[in-house]
């Protein structure tokens, strides 16, 4: 079994490789079979699903790449990261964190991300 920083390490690699094949390797490492993604923008239920998701995201940001920009900060299972989405160009075009849930056997189970900073205080 992969550490947690070898599997949100592949994990981050699957969203910058291009190639599906290769990508699929990635997450069968770091995503578990029936793992669920989800963002503000989207909903993945299953491997597969994160799979196509991710082709998606390279189809609508050509040459954009996922950074990280913290390391892991984990506990009983859950954990959170931060991270930046590049620009072709290499500029910052947003941030987010990440919290996710690891399964039994090591991989994420989960990830809900949310995109900038928290909301300001009321």
């Amino acid at each position: 079994m992969a550490n947690t920083n070898e599997i949100v390490h592949a994990y981050m690699a699957a969203w910058n490789e291009k190639d599906e094949g290769k990508r699929r390797q990635l997450l069968e490492k770091a995503w578990a079979d029936d793992g669920r993604y989800t963002d503000p923008m989207s909903d993945a239920a299953g491997r597969e699903a994160l799979v196509a998701l991710i082709s998606q995201f390279h189809k609508q940001m050509p040459g954009a790449g996922i950074l990280p920009t913290s390391g892991i900060d984990e506990h009983h299972g859950r954990l959170r990261f931060a991270w930046k989405m590049t620009s072709p160009d290499g500029s910052t075009g947003m941030e987010g964190i990440d919290i996710g849930r690891l399964s039994e056997d090591g991989r994420l189970q989960s990830i809900v991300g949310f995109f900038g900073p928290p909301p300001a205080a009321s």
